[in-house]
């Protein structure tokens, strides 16, 4: 019998296979789109979101407690959210399933409609959402301990600091515990007189100084300081 000497077979390294980027954030924003079984609703201002509990909890210690602790919503099927609107609360889940936020950029006039209480700033509807949103995002990131969400609320609040976001801002900062947010607010009031002088003839400057009087001395401190 004679073996003949087989050919050389060409290996292929595992690196240079093309692999497909990943969509996991996408079958996860399908399976919170289609409700295929969900086992909790969340009711929010009026409307209905259907979720899953294990989801919800593998990314918010907050959920955790309240589906597999000791919490009366362990065994509920039906959740009240209180003080949070439906927008705000889309945009949240949202981000438990796929670890993105909505582009903040694209917030429709339906969701200022929404989530508005005073009157759209002076310096554009389109950036009045923006701004909105992720002031609300933001502060229901806190709220269901979503760091991550947190700081890209912070990056996009920091980024659209003004004249009339700059006081409300830095209460929210102050409120939720962002320093460096908090920082970036104070050094836009206070880097020119007539910046400062503009913030406090803001609606948004009474509501800081009437919620959060140690921040408003410390900002006259930091004043101050600058001056000299």
């Amino acid at each position: 019998m004679v073996f003949k000497e087989l050919p050389d077979v060409a290996t292929v390294s595992l690196k240079e296979v093309h692999l497909p980027p990943s969509n996991l954030h996408l079958q996860f924003a399908q399976l919170l789109q289609s409700e295929t079984g969900a086992d909790v609703t969340f009711l929010v201002s009026g409307e209905s979101f259907a979720a899953h509990k294990l989801i919800l909890a593998a990314r918010s210690t907050v959920f955790m407690a309240e589906f597999f602790g000791d919490m009366k919503e362990k065994c509920s099927q039906s959740v009240e959210i209180e003080d949070m609107e439906a927008t705000v609360f889309k945009a949240l889940l949202q981000f438990i399933y796929t670890d993105t936020v909505p582009e903040f950029g694209q917030q429709v006039e339906a969701d200022v409609e929404a989530i508005y209480t005073d009157t759209v700033p002076e310096f554009g509807q389109q950036e009045a959402a923006v701004t909105v949103m992720a002031q609300h995002l933001l502060a229901a990131a806190d709220r269901y301990g979503l760091d991550r969400l947190k700081l890209i609320c912070a990056g996009e609040l920091s980024g659209g600091i003004n004249v009339n976001t700059a006081a409300t801002t830095l209460a929210l900062a102050d409120l939720h515990n962002c320093p460096e947010l908090k920082a970036r607010c104070v050094e836009s009031i206070i880097r020119t007189c007539a910046a400062l002088d503009a913030v406090l003839a803001t609606e948004g400057y009474k509501h800081l100084e009437a919620s959060c009087p140690l921040v408003v001395i410390d900002l006259f401190k930091a004043a101050r300081g600058r001056k000299n």
